[in-house]
């Protein structure tokens, strides 16, 4: 398992876009003793060799819940890479797309994780931008490959990023100012993670459950998932970027989280938390100035959509950018047909600069 994760680190290495995920996090994600995603799903891993050496590797998954939620048998795949051999990147896909039709599966779709939580969509426009933590990155002529093999589109994100102003636009406030009135919510700042779980425990995660439920491959996360994800992601989190908006009931309808770009301190730690890693780390995590950050999610409980919460989350944060200096919000993906969520945006000067795909094939 070292040399399936170090092999998706080696492969980039001396490129300047990548971002190196941290060794730990990838072994804890693929094991199936730690990772709660296992409760609903089943996976298997294969390395290729040539000559002796590793030359590629991916991870063959089957995720019951989301098979059901959807009505489908989709073997995915994820943690594909591999050097420019089409022999190599073929006996991989055959290894994963065999055990799927020994499963009883009928399709093979990739490149995805676990879960929405995990990296997903082959970049397809913007290599020559960096790559966000949350985000994969991979060389041009994957595109071949997954051609070669017959995979062809099923879905696409769109990465956006934005300028940040120097105030809330105008009409963004005045609607901000509205909606506040009209349906009776307001903005809770929370200090820390402690403060958010034992105010409102894990209806943090319900939100974001009921908002992407309609959104690709989505399936709602277990009560372990929750909690997995909580201790995962919360103590990396500074709630100054964080945006909760709730309703007179003091239920969470909205949430908004951003963190600063940590893609150079990760590359300084090259996967690794030890010796030094974690200074890097830790040093991003907690910078009091910083030039970009990513904008993780945007959620809206469904009986508070299209009724402009979403500019509640803007209005909130923009002072905050100021306050680190951040010059650009960036957006890891957003469905391309999903235009609500792109509608956020239509108050702030951006653009759609790279653009990653989601996959499939009948086995």
């Amino acid at each position: 398992m070292k040399k399936f994760v170090q092999f998706g680190i080696d492969l980039f290495e001396g490129n300047e876009y990548f971002c190196p995920p941290l060794v730990f996090d990838e072994l804890n994600t693929l094991d199936r003793t730690k990772n709660p995603a296992f409760e609903v799903c089943e996976s298997i891993y294969f390395l290729a060799y040539k000559d002796g050496k590793v030359v590629g590797r991916i991870a063959g998954i089957i995720n019951h819940c989301a098979n059901g939620a959807w009505n489908v048998k989709k073997t995915r795949f994820g943690w594909f890479d591999f050097i420019d051999d089409k022999e190599v990147s073929k006996a991989l896909l055959d290894a994963v797309a065999a055990w799927g039709k020994s499963k009883g599966m009928l399709t093979l779709n990739g490149p995805v994780g676990f879960t929405d939580m995990d990296h997903q969509g082959l970049l397809l426009e913007g290599y020559e931008y960096e790559s966000p933590m949350a985000a994969l990155y991979n060389y041009p002529y994957y595109i071949e490959h997954f051609d070669a093999y017959g995979l062809e589109k099923e879905a696409d994100w769109i990465e956006i990023r934005c300028v940040v102003p120097e105030k809330a636009p105008e009409k963004m406030a005045r609607i901000g100012e509205m909606i506040q009135t009209r349906y009776n919510v307001k903005i809770v700042p929370i200090k820390n993670s402690k403060e958010l779980l034992k105010r409102y425990g894990y209806t943090f995660f319900d939100v974001i459950d009921e908002a992407y439920k309609p959104l690709y491959n989505y399936s709602p996360l277990t009560e372990k998932q929750k909690e997995y994800y909580s201790k995962m992601y919360f103590p990396l989190l500074n709630f100054d970027f964080v945006t909760l908006v709730v309703n007179d009931k003091d239920e969470i309808v909205a949430v908004g989280v951003c963190m600063p770009n940590l893609t150079p301190a990760l590359r300084k730690a090259k996967g690794k938390l030890f010796p030094f890693g974690w200074y890097h780390l830790l040093k991003g995590l907690k910078a009091k100035k910083m030039d970009a950050l990513d904008l993780l999610l945007i959620a809206v409980r469904p009986d508070y959509q299209n009724k402009g919460l979403n500019s509640l989350l803007f209005i909130d944060q923009i002072p905050r950018y100021h306050k680190y200096g951040i010059k650009e919000a960036r957006v890891t993906a957003v469905l391309e047909t999903n235009t609500k969520n792109q509608a956020n945006f239509q108050y702030l000067e951006h653009e759609f600069y790279k653009r990653r795909r989601a996959y499939i094939k009948n086995l």
